[in-house]
C-alpha cells in the first residue's frame, strides 16, 4: 500500500467518526497548499473569485493553506485578509519554545491571534465548510479536522516540525499537513466536491538564503512535498500556479507582492471554472 493511499485511509477513518453535514455535496472546493509566507498568494487568489462572483462550497487547508482558508470559510473578504496581512507582524507569531519543547517557536501566539480575529469560532460554525489538513506525528496519517476549535486546527496545520511544538489535538500529536498532503485534492475529493480548483504556491525549491536554521528547515520541507504536490495537482480539475518562485518561503516581506501574484494567476481562469460551474449547474445535484 502507498503512503498517499495509508494516508487516505486514515483520513477517512476520521472522517465516519464525525457528525455529517445536512447539505448537498460540495460542487465546487478550494483545495489551499502550503508555502509559508509565499501563502499570502492565497489571499490574491480569493480577490479574484471574490470578484468574479464565485463562492466554494468547501474550503480545504494544508498549513498556511489552512491559515488563510480559515478566514475565508468564516466569511471574511478579500480586503479584510490582505489588510490582516500587511499588520500582522512577525514578532507577532514569534513566541519562542523553552529549551527541550521540541520546536523553536511554541505556536500558541499564532493560535491566539487566530481565536481572537475569530472569536473562538468552532470549525462547525463556520459559513463555510472547512478541513485542516494535519499530520499525525505518531502514525503518519492524513487527519482532517473538521471539528474543534478553528485556532487549534490551524495552528496544528502550520506546525513544521522542529520549527513548532507538536501541539495535541482532539487527543493526537497533530503537526503540518505538508508532511502527506501539500496540495490537498484528495482531502477535497474525498469530502465529496465535484470540481476542485486547486491552488499551489509552493514553488520550485530554488536557491534563496539558506543562512539560518529556520530557512533550512522550510527548504528541506519544500523540497520533501515538491513531488507529493504534483501527484495531488493531477487530481484537480484547475491548478493556480502564481509566479512566486522570486520569492523565498520565508520572505514575510514582500506580501502585496505575493497577493498579487496570486491574484494575476487566477484571472486567466476565470472563463474555465465559469464554464465548468455551468455544466455542473445544469446537471441535479448529488446528495
Amino acid at each position: 500500500m502507498t503512503a498517499s493511499r495509508r494516508a487516505l485511509l486514515g483520513a477517512t477513518v476520521l472522517g465516519l467518526a464525525l457528525p455529517a453535514r445536512s447539505q448537498p455535496r460540495p460542487r465546487l472546493a478550494l483545495a489551499l497548499g502550503g508555502g509559508s509566507a509565499r501563502g499570502f498568494a492565497h489571499i490574491g487568489v480569493a480577490r479574484a473569485l471574490e470578484q468574479a462572483g464565485i463562492a466554494a462550497d468547501l474550503v480545504v487547508g494544508t498549513s498556511a493553506g489552512a491559515l488563510v482558508g480559515a478566514f475565508l470559510a468564516a466569511g471574511w473578504s478579500a480586503a479584510q485578509m490582505e489588510a490582516f496581512a500587511l499588520q500582522v507582524r512577525e514578532a507577532d507569531v514569534a513566541d519562542f519554545a523553552s529549551a527541550g519543547r521540541r520546536g523553536m517557536l511554541a505556536g500558541e501566539a499564532l493560535a491566539r491571534i487566530v481565536a481572537e480575529r475569530l472569536r473562538g469560532a468552532q470549525i462547525e460554525q463556520l459559513r463555510t465548510p472547512f478541513a485542516a489538513v494535519t499530520t499525525d506525528l505518531r502514525s503518519g496519517e492524513l487527519v482532517l479536522l473538521r471539528q474543534g476549535p478553528v485556532a487549534d486546527a490551524v495552528r496544528a496545520s502550520c506546525s513544521i516540525p522542529g520549527v513548532f511544538v507538536p501541539p495535541m489535538v482532539q487527543g493526537r500529536e497533530l503537526v503540518d499537513g505538508g508532511l502527506v498532503s501539500p496540495l490537498p485534492v484528495r482531502a477535497a475529493r474525498q469530502l465529496g466536491a465535484e470540481l476542485v480548483l486547486a491552488v499551489d504556491v509552493a514553488a520550485r525549491p530554488r536557491r534563496h538564503d539558506l543562512s539560518g536554521l529556520y530557512e533550512v528547515v522550510l527548504q528541506s520541507f519544500e523540497i520533501m512535498g515538491r513531488a507529493l504536490a504534483d501527484q495531488e495537482a493531477l487530481q484537480a480539475d484547475l491548478v493556480v500556479r502564481p509566479d512566486t518562485a522570486q520569492f523565498a518561503s520565508s520572505d514575510f516581506g514582500a506580501r502585496r507582492e505575493m497577493i498579487q501574484a496570486g491574484y494575476e494567476a487566477t484571472l486567466p481562469l476565470i472563463p474555465a471554472l465559469r464554464k465548468r460551474l455551468d455544466g455542473l449547474a445544469a446537471r441535479p445535484r448529488r446528495g
